[in-house]
């Protein structure tokens, strides 16, 4: 069965709730593509409104990150039952973004994805290198290092609801998007970890998305590649444009 493609945008910090409200409204009618999954992954405080906002469209309001303690004494952090409780069901986890500047690791993206499974949210579990690693040539070695650590005590019944986001830092709104080639190469190495640590079969449901300037003129390419189920998109995802991408099939 082929896999459903997902296309989530990743709002990260901007719009305020009324302007998420007014930006989900604008796009309700231009993201209507049943063939696909689509997301919005909004900022913490902008979850209910958008959610409300949504109500009756196809669109699915996601979180951009969790924590993987249930409750306690952790300042400024979200738990997942929190989540759960207003109906949310995708969170991006361990985006370039959040091990750059809040100190995320291998080991907390792994820790937030079997908490998120356990609430039953999807996680949306980001890798990718950076522009001296791939200089480097050791992209993929890199790649499959964050993948298996996330993966880490993940059961296979669990991986293949998983989403994987390969989202090449140099590429993250830069305006440089990866090659098709290059895209397609990390996510097929991306499915080969996966059937390594688990089996064929587990590898031919996850879906993988490719992430890092996707616009509504690659987005066609990137999203006919085989082992390419979709995108993480940043800086397209609060514009007019995100529907085109979403619709890139029609």
């Amino acid at each position: 069965m082929p896999r459903k493609k997902i296309i989530a945008g990743n709002w990260k910090m901007n719009k305020t709730p009324s302007e998420a409200v007014a930006l989900v409204n604008e796009l309700k009618p231009l993201v209507a593509n049943e063939d696909v999954d689509v997301v919005f992954c909004v900022p913490a405080i902008s979850i209910i409104p958008a959610m409300e906002a949504a109500k009756g469209s196809n669109i699915s309001i996601g979180a951009e990150n969790m924590y993987f303690q249930e409750s306690g004494a952790y300042t400024g952090e979200i738990a997942p039952n929190m989540l759960t409780d207003v109906g949310v069901k995708y969170v991006i986890i361990g985006h370039s973004e959040r091990r750059e500047y809040f100190a995320e690791t291998d080991e907390t993206v792994n820790k937030k994805v079997l908490k998120a499974f356990e609430h039953g949210i999807t996680p949306i579990i980001c890798c990718g290198e950076s522009l001296t690693q791939r200089e480097q040539g050791i992209t993929i070695d890199w790649i499959r290092q964050q993948i298996k650590i996330a993966f880490l005590d993940v059961t296979p019944e669990q991986a293949k609801t998983a989403v994987i986001a390969y989202e090449p830092i140099w590429a993250i709104g830069t305006g440089k998007v990866a090659t098709t080639a290059q895209a397609q190469e990390v996510c097929k190495a991306i499915r080969d970890c996966i059937e390594e640590i688990y089996d064929k079969d587990t590898a031919q449901q996850i879906r993988i998305q490719y992430g890092g300037s996707v616009s509504k003129d690659s987005a066609p390419e990137l999203f006919a590649q085989p082992d390419i189920d979709g995108g993480l998109v940043g800086g397209a995802s609060l514009k007019p444009d995100f529907g085109a991408i979403v619709n890139y099939n029609k």
